[in-house]
């Protein structure tokens, strides 16, 4: 549900940054599926890509900080090996039309699947299977994507429009990866195929930065006869079918998936055997393995593991903190979270600098808002209220006094007990991380004037119960795509449906103009105002309390090489990693 698809990015949780998904996810993120609990966010789209457009700007989209040392072998790659890759978590399945996939299922999807466009480490949205994406004229409402000729799925199908088509549509109607698309494309002639390589899409507002919607989840290509396969029997979703670097093999949920080397892939060699994912949910373990041989390389966003792991000789570490915030996030649209003076009472309680001194250790940057200080679209006129407990409780006497005989429909309890508001604190586990996370918030709201529920969840279940309002307060990491426009499918009103990835489910129709008009302007002073406009507005509606930048760290053992060199086939310079994603079909392995 994690757009992460859109995106990053869904929210949901997190090692150690304050949780996710929906980031897809990072991105939509892609819309990619950009919210995680990962939720995420995705992953999804980005900045705007060159697509073909020469008047798109690229902006400093995942740029990351990259610590990979290594002594390259004289010989160059080889083929063989398994590489064994550690996830923070596993997924519901691996279908990229209907599967919700956060950071890890959006890390398998990379190897079993290719995107229309791909992410260059200028920042720019550069064809990939696709050969060009381009818009057919100045207001940026429809884009044709033309794709490469010859490209086939693993099943032999023919890669063409029709099956990018019937991707995008099924997409479109999928009730959980829909909620990343409908809301901005027309409900009739969203796409037309022109000739047997040429799909355009239509879409409801100009958006001069549409190509970074298709380099993640939305971006995927499945095999049509597969995706028709699969909607007849939901098992074929553990088991997919794309045009990747590496082709299904066997999947043991919450065990073992593995893939094997595609020799026929499109874009040239491939060096690994397989590859085995394995989700190990709690972060010290999975820094165990890495250290100990067991795996040869992990995702984690836990600071303590990223640091070991950078003072650990011969440990790989590809950085990306460019991307999602660990938040806590509200459901303003049941008691007590609907009445701003609850959303604001519970920033005051939040212990903020107990929080980052025992979380983030001095290693992850503190955050404030959606935007790192090193990005244009920083607000440094944003404050954040916070350890402030005296505050708080004026605010919660004054909520309790008025509204605290309604009923919070997540507890089935009165809002109120005793001049305290009731809420449940729900999260991702079972982790060692989250549940220190919890005691720490606890420990803060409860001085604050709130009587804190806690409940741990599998993180598809959290996932579920997020994007149907089924939670007071929730740790999650969002936001993290490459350019601010691809993270609306995280804000809009038009979002909100019985199932949203407006997690908050926040309508603001002054901030969701502004949102729309972003996605129209060149980078610039003036798109850079207006962004910031938008974080002191979100800052004003209590809806996030924001803890720190997630620190991703995509670490590699030192028999690992070629993470970082992949190119597009244009020549373009690809980013190896973003929101805890990495790609696999330049890697391999030496003795």
């Amino acid at each position: 549900m994690s757009f992460s698809l859109i995106a990053a990015a869904c929210g949901g949780n997190d090692d150690g940054t304050g949780g996710t998904e929906s980031s897809s996810e990072s991105d939509a993120d892609d819309a990619d599926s950009g919210g995680d609990a990962d939720s995420g966010g995705d992953d999804a789209t980005d900045d705007g890509g060159d697509g073909g457009d020469e008047d798109v700007d690229s902006v400093d989209a995942g740029v990351q900080e990259e610590v990979v040392e290594t002594d390259e072998d004289e010989q160059g790659p080889t083929q063989g090996g398994v590489l064994r890759y550690g996830l923070e978590a596993d997924v519901d399945g691996i279908n990229p039309t209907s599967s919700a996939l956060s950071s890890p299922g959006l890390t398998m999807a990379n190897a079993v699947f290719d995107t229309l466009a791909a992410v260059s480490v200028d920042g720019e949205a550069v064809p990939y299977l696709a050969e060009s994406i381009e818009p057919t004229d100045d207001t940026f409402t429809t884009w044709q994507v033309t794709l490469r000729e010859g490209i086939t799925f693993h099943d032999g199908t023919p890669l063409n429009a029709e099956a990018v088509q019937i991707n995008f549509e099924t997409q479109r109607a999928d009730g959980l990866v829909g909620l990343a698309v409908r809301p901005f494309f027309p409900e009739e002639n969203a796409s037309e195929v022109i000739d047997d390589l040429t799909l355009q899409f239509n879409l409801l507002d100009g958006n001069r930065y549409f190509p970074y919607t298709i380099s993640g989840q939305l971006g995927y290509v499945a095999s049509p006869a597969w995706r028709a396969a699969a909607l007849e029997d939901p098992t074929l979703n553990q088991a997919p079918v794309g045009t990747g670097p590496f082709i299904f093999e066997q999947r043991s949920e919450d065990s073992v998936t593995t893939f094997v080397r595609n020799d026929d892939w499109w874009n040239g060699d491939v060096w690994l055997d397989s590859i085995e994912f394995s989700p190990v949910t709690d972060p010290d373990s999975r820094t165990d393995l890495l250290l100990e041989g067991d795996l040869n390389a992990l995702q984690t966003t836990n600071p303590p593991s990223v640091e070991i792991m950078r003072e650990e000789e011969g440990i790989q570490n590809v950085v990306d903190e460019s991307g999602e915030e660990g938040i806590a996030m509200k459901n303003t649209s049941a008691p007590p979270f609907d009445d701003i003076r609850a959303r604001e009472a519970l920033a005051r309680a939040t212990p903020l600098q107990n929080y980052r001194d025992l979380i983030g250790l001095g290693i992850s940057t503190d955050a404030n808002q959606r935007y790192t200080p090193g990005s244009p679209y920083y607000n440094p006129d944003v404050v954040q209220v916070g350890d402030d407990p005296d505050g708080a409780l004026a605010l919660v006497a004054e909520y309790c006094a008025e509204r605290g005989t309604e009923t919070n429909p997540v507890l089935e309890t009165t809002t109120c007990t005793d001049g305290r508001i009731n809420i449940e604190l729900q999260w991702s586990g079972p982790s060692v991380v989250q549940t220190r996370i919890a005691d720490i918030l606890d420990e803060g709201w409860t001085a604050g004037g709130f009587t804190v529920t806690f409940a741990e969840k599998p993180q598809d279940a959290h996932i579920q119960a997020t994007a149907l309002a089924a939670f007071n307060v929730n740790p999650w990491r969002q936001f993290g795509a490459e350019d601010p426009s691809a993270d609306n499918v995280w804000r809009l009103c038009r979002s909100i449906e019985f199932i949203s990835l407006n997690w908050p489910r926040n309508c603001n129709e002054e901030k969701d103009a502004l949102l729309i008009e972003g996605q129209l302007m060149e980078n610039g002073p003036e798109r850079e105002a207006l962004y910031q406009q938008v974080e002191q507005i979100t800052n004003d509606e209590y809806l996030y309390v924001y803890f720190l930048h997630s620190i991703w760290d995509n670490a590699f053992g030192p028999e690992v090489r070629g993470v970082c060199d992949r190119f597009a086939p244009g020549g373009e310079e690809l980013i190896c990693s973003t929101n805890g994603r990495t790609w696999f079909d330049t890697v391999y392995l030496v003795e």
